[in-house]
């Protein structure tokens, strides 16, 4: 999640006034956030994936204004209409098809500023964009170019610039090939004739999304206007984020300047889309959410301070004006959590529940049990991660090709968490990468829930337990790996059969697959699994420097 720094006095200048620190540290939870650390000068807040609306100390001193009841309801922007357009070149409908734009005008830009705008701009490119490949924005300083704007396809290996950080004038195949950011983003358009482009009415080019701006545009403390584009492949992310930036960098009373988008292969667009939406919350369903008796003018006093607008329309109904900025409210329940927040979870009565439970063993924890002795007997240790995972960690890196069958997350917050897994290894890996520098040998295992797509359940998909298990040394190898996995099917009772492995993950001729048979006939369980050392092109993916070996169970109950 979004780490957001910020000083006590930056934040204190746009709130307009100052707080006790203790008081601020327990107010941040409150505006969907996590306080990472603090000192005498400065705050790092992590903030939830779900408000990126909060990305920016504007953001936060949005949400802190209603909190403290310094403001109400929806903020009220100075949106001016414009005669600038940006014109789109028919040739990227199938590069990268969408662009968003505006300007911003007035602004008051010290170092301290420059710094936010630029992580604002990356944790948005993370978040929404998933690393770019969804959404990209550019932050120009507008009084270098002049419009109309034009989104351009341009050919790689005749047009120049000179981008960002350097002073030599490239095509924009050699960005690709040279700067940074180039090499580092190239995937994104490796597979395409033509690269786009941002370009002036002069002809000057503004950037290369998603790649990198021109060095013509670069901010600097002396920019007093600036011109927003935001690019991608999804038309909702590159809406929702262009809204966000100009919602966000017009707090302090800058002037929003409209620009239309011309498409050849759609309806035009202009922007930014301010237009708020309504959604109907009624008093009983809040009551039952929250567990507090509510009436439709507290309801309405709550949200108010959470920044909505609402309007008491009967005893059980309040009318929700929703900012186009809050893209995390999809429906009523969102609007409820909201309704919490503004009556402040400090404030909901602490009561014991009304009945008596007797718990016993939970027989899946019991089997899990089971497992986690054995590893920890071959001197493991456990790992925990999330099930949601991406295709680049679970396939691509693992150098295997990307499955039609499995399961997506229909509307994933972070370009990291888009699919559920379908295995462990990547996460063991994951865990390797992150903790490098600690000291080798590192054996760690995981025992977890996977899933697989079956259109023959109600939902559509299966989930199935599966045990990973990991070492990383100078010292790993195939026969270390196969030593391990045999003992621990020894201690869970069973005998295996092994056979040859084709698997990409692994190193051939040093991997293998295998079954298993019980020694007792009445085990309810059987599993298989496959085992090796780990590729030396996926170790290059994970940046690990020493060699890994693994292995993987799949367990299922014996028919």
């Amino acid at each position: 999640m979004p780490v957001i720094n910020f000083t006590y006095e930056e934040l204190y200048k746009q709130l307009g006034e100052e707080l006790p620190k203790d008081e601020l540290i327990n107010i941040l939870p409150m505006i969907s956030s996590d306080v990472e650390s603090y000192d005498d000068t400065e705050v790092k807040a992590e903030f939830f994936p779900n408000r990126p609306d909060n990305y920016s100390i504007e953001g936060i001193v949005r949400s802190l204004k209603g909190y403290l009841n310094l403001e109400k309801g929806i903020p009220e922007y100075n949106v001016q209409e414009s005669d600038n357009t940006i014109t789109v070149d028919p040739e990227l409908e199938n590069i990268r098809p969408y662009v968003a734009s505006c300007i911003i005008r007035n602004v008051e830009i010290d170092d301290a500023e420059l710094v936010n705008i630029m992580e604002f701009q990356e944790h948005l490119h993370w978040v929404i964009g998933r690393d770019r490949k969804k959404v990209a924005i550019g932050i120009h300083d507008f009084d270098k170019v002049e419009g109309p704007f034009y989104y351009k396809a341009g050919n790689p290996d005749e047009v120049k610039f000179i981008p960002l950080e350097s002073t030599e004038n490239l095509t924009l195949n050699e960005i690709l090939e040279k700067h940074a950011k180039g090499e580092k983003y190239a995937k994104l358009l490796k597979d395409f004739d033509k690269y786009p482009l941002i370009v002036d009415g002069k002809g000057n080019i503004m950037s290369m999304p998603p790649i990198i701006n021109s060095d013509l545009t670069k901010l600097t403390t002396d920019t007093k206007n600036l011109f927003i584009d935001v690019t991608g492949t999804d038309l909702t992310a590159v809406t929702n984020s262009l809204n966000i930036i100009a919602a966000n960098l017009s707090e302090n009373g800058a002037t929003i300047e409209t620009i239309e988008v011309n498409y050849p292969y759609r309806d035009n667009i202009t922007y930014p889309q301010f237009e708020p939406k309504t959604i109907d919350v009624h008093t009983k369903t809040a009551e039952e959410y929250i567990g507090i008796d509510l009436t439709s003018d507290k309801i309405v006093e709550t949200l108010e301070r959470t920044r909505f607008n609402a309007e008491k329309i009967d005893e059980n109904t309040v009318r929700v004006t929703v900012p186009r900025y809050r893209i995390d409210i999809l429906h009523e329940v969102d609007i409820i959590e909201n309704i919490a927040l503004g009556y402040g979870f400090n404030e909901l009565p602490a009561e014991l529940p009304d009945f008596a439970t007797i718990a016993n063993p939970d027989p899946k924890r019991q089997f899990d049990q089971i497992i986690e002795q054995v590893m920890i007997g071959l001197s493991f240790t456990e790992i925990k991660s999330l099930m949601l995972t991406s295709e680049e960690q679970h396939y691509t890196k693992l150098r295997k090709e990307v499955e039609e069958d499995r399961v997506t997350v229909a509307q994933p917050i972070t370009q990291d968490r888009t699919m559920i897994r379908k295995s462990l290894i990547n996460s063991l890996l994951e865990f390797l990468e992150d903790n490098k520098h600690e000291e080798l040998p590192q054996k760690i295992f995981e025992i977890g829930d996977v899933a697989y797509l079956d259109p023959e359940q109600e939902t559509q998909m299966v989930t199935v337990k599966k045990l990973a298990a990991a070492q990383i040394s100078s010292e790993a190898n195939f026969t270390t790996i196969k030593s391990i996995v045999e003992s621990f099917v020894a201690n869970m009772g069973f005998e295996m059969e092994l056979a040859d492995s084709d698997n990409p993950t692994f190193i051939q001729g040093r991997c293998a697959e295998f079954t298993t048979k019980p020694l007792n006939d009445n085990t309810p369980f059987t599993f298989k699994g496959y085992f090796g050392e780990i590729h030396p092109e996926v170790l290059t993916n994970f940046e690990l420097e020493y060699p890994v070996i693994a292995f993987e169970v799949e367990f299922a109950k014996n028919e």
